[in-house]
């Protein structure tokens, strides 16, 4: 929630036997926690519920057959001659079968990691080499494809892997282009990159590859001929295989049209049109890059064109999406970690918890997988190696603090704010998944009644021994004039999210710095409230049962049932402590009060957190003791931004002087000036 500073100081890299090796074994450790996550989550499945497409041939003594076709269960969407691949297992025990089938799944995206960091395009730093192996095979193991991978018991790592060992391990061109036409009997699409090694100038591995292919090809139709005929006449190269292509676990151009409604004759046109456009646009663009020297980059810009135009791009599929991570993409510092971020909150989050349920954000949340795949083919500005801001981007500014009237309190270094304003795309991205983690964690809070009213009967007493017991009095009140009932319901529904997100909308357009100020203070306190659901969980007032209440929102709630009536089943009735109802109004009083520029505004502000105060009381939806907590994470979590990243007020760095000329045109005093163009000299924060 903050603008994390590197909190390394110094030249790491030259001193790997301290920080650099301490984080590098963090980073092992984090790969062997997850490694064993991983097998753990597949093996405590029952049989039947992990390893299905492997499953496909279990018989009723569990020992793996190939009666019949592989293709009449439904459940195996590979290639014949993957099938072919996969005979040999055949007399292995089921249970020791899922055992060494993970574990191998799981050395494949070891090694995948490592080849994937030593196809980095040069020069790298020391810390990069350093750090970058055990970072790049936990973040594969995290990923949708892979995760879908070791689930399903597919074979989607092997293919990845041999491309990454014919571009970067194999010498030569016979070895590479057999490895390649391999590859592309296991997973069709992939004889896509015999034409990058074709229009790389690599044409004897580009043919090999082709000839590899077909003869791979043939075996398995000479060895399972029906097989053959089924994959490749009658369901047109698997595209009629596993689940339906229009279902969302199909992210290719021929999924997504089919999600859109269109089918036929119609469909499958636009489809190849499509299909073709994307063809030429990728691969022109992935043999520039390997001529740049980027050739990691080329080869994901390939698969995710393999990824795009493939009848059925499964996820288990897509993890040529998650490669185009290491293409560079923005000038600015600040900028640089967008692209990467997009790639791996896609690649390792579901699209709901990135996009919210609105009705035109459906299309883009159904097909994000899709939509990652395209922007890397074909629309993803990557920068070349030739490019001055290739090593060197513009610099970010960093705003220095003001002196503290509370030098004893100990700043800790951990961030500095940027005057710059920080890139929209990933600040929206930031707070909608931190919002997604939020409701999850809020809902999986849930107890059981007997403990939440217990709590409940705590509250009351402690607020009938401190005499602020006014909610029932408050309640009936409101319930006896209509207008006031209807205004505080209304006001209860409706300004909760909306007045916080317009105040961060005006900080984010008018003062940056402020906004980041703001935003991590909110954040925090939400962090806060979090852990005080999951601690303290308790029944407000309208949920208990004999005093009384009654519930202007939400209506009359049968406590007779255990269910609590439909409302249980989307949201935690129980998050009553502490109220971030009244906690997220008393944070924009408070932001207004010191940023707003009159006093008549301030005053507007303070009302925010008074109307939420008697309306969350009036409403029966907390206690009084629930607004004090609220104001108490509201006050940690500003204390906690104060601690961590300084006072709010803050000076910009001063500006050296500069002689006139080209000289002062160089990218590295770029960032003098925030994303506007707006100069940064003046002190920030000083108004209100």
């Amino acid at each position: 929630m903050a603008d994390a500073e590197r909190s390394v100081r110094g030249n790491v890299a030259a001193d790997p036997g301290t920080r650099a090796a301490t984080a590098r074994a963090v980073l092992w450790v984090l790969v062997a926690v997850l490694a064993v996550r991983q097998m753990a989550a597949v093996l405590r499945q029952p049989p039947g519920e992990r390893l299905t497409d492997l499953e496909t041939w279990t018989g009723e003594d569990g020992i793996l057959h190939v009666a019949g076709s592989l293709y009449d269960p439904g459940r195996f969407t590979g290639s014949p001659f993957a099938g072919l691949v996969l005979k040999p297992l055949t007399a292995s025990a089921e249970q020791a079968l899922g055992v060494v089938w993970t574990f191998g799944s799981l050395l494949l995206v070891a090694a995948l990691g490592f080849v994937a960091v030593r196809a980095l395009p040069s020069p790298v730093s020391r810390r990069t080499t350093f750090l970058a192996a055990p970072f790049a095979i936990a973040l594969l193991m995290v990923s949708l494809p892979v995760r879908n991978t070791l689930f399903l018991g597919q074979t989607s790592i092997l293919p990845v892997l041999l491309v990454l060992l014919a571009c970067f391990v194999a010498r030569g061109e016979r070895l590479p282009g057999v490895l390649t036409g391999i590859a592309a009997a296991l997973q069709p699409t992939i004889l896509l990159f015999a034409v990058l090694l074709w229009l790389t100038g690599r044409r004897r591995a580009a043919a090999t590859g082709g000839v590899t292919f077909a003869l791979c090809t043939a075996l398995a139709w000479a060895a399972m001929p029906r097989d053959s005929w089924t994959y490749w006449v009658h369901h047109l190269a698997g595209a009629g295989l596993g689940e339906r292509p229009d279902g969302l676990a199909n992210q290719s151009l021929h999924g997504a049209l089919l999600r859109l409604g269109l089918e036929g004759p119609v469909e499958i046109a636009l489809f190849l049109v499509l299909a073709v456009a994307v063809t030429v646009l990728g691969l022109r663009r992935a043999a520039r890059y390997a001529r740049d020297g980027q050739l990691l980059l080329a080869v994901a810009v390939t698969g995710c064109v393999a990824v795009a135009v493939s009848p059925t791009a499964w996820q288990h599929q897509l993890l040529w999406v998650l490669l185009a991570v290491v293409g560079r993409v923005g000038t600015r510092a600040s900028d640089r970690l967008v692209w990467p971020a997009v790639v791996v909150l896609v690649l390792t989050l579901p699209g709901k918890m990135l996009l919210p349920n609105v009705g035109a954000l459906l299309p883009v949340r159904d097909n994000v997988l899709l939509v990652a795949a395209l922007g890397a083919a074909c629309a993803a500005p990557f920068l070349p190696r030739t490019s001055p801001y290739w090593q060197r981007p513009v610099a970010t500014d960093y705003a220095r603090p003001v002196a503290s009237r509370f030098a004893w309190v100990p700043l800790l270094p951990f961030w500095r704010r940027v005057l710059s304003r920080p890139n929209l795309l990933l600040e929206l991205l930031l707070i909608r998944v931190v919002y997604s983690a939020y409701a999850k964690v809020r809902l999986a809070a849930a107890v059981g009644r007997p403990t939440a009213e217990e709590h409940g009967r705590q509250v009351h007493s402690l607020e009938q021994w401190l005499h602020i017991d006014v909610e029932h009095w408050v309640n009936h009140t409101v319930v006896g004039i209509s207008w006031l009932r209807d205004f505080f319901d209304y006001y209860y529904s409706t300004f909760h999210f909306i007045v916080p997100l317009a105040i961060l909308g005006v900080l984010y357009v008018r003062r940056p710095s402020d906004y980041r100020w703001a935003r991590s203070s909110i954040g925090f306190a939400t962090v806060l409230a979090l852990a005080g659901f999951w601690l303290y969980p308790l029944a407000p007032p309208r949920l208990m049962p004999g005093l009384g209440f009654i519930d202007t929102v939400h209506g009359a709630q049968d406590l007779a049932s255990p269910d609590f009536g439909a409302l249980t089943a989307v949201t935690n009735q129980y998050a009553a402590m502490p109220s971030l109802h009244f906690g997220w109004s008393l944070w924009c009083g408070v932001v207004i009060m010191v940023l707003a520029p009159k006093a008549w505004m301030k005053a507007l502000g303070m009302l925010h957190p008074l109307f939420t105060v008697s309306c969350i009381v009036a409403t029966g939806n907390h206690w009084v003791l629930d607004a004090v907590g609220g104001a108490t994470v509201v006050g940690l979590g500003f204390g906690l931004t104060y601690v961590l990243a300084g006072p709010r007020r803050l000076e910009a760095p001063a500006v050296p002087a500069q002689p006139p000329g080209p000289a002062a045109q160089r990218p590295d005093r770029a960032g003098q000036q925030d994303d506007a163009g707006e100069p940064a000299a003046e002190p920030v924060g000083s108004k209100g």
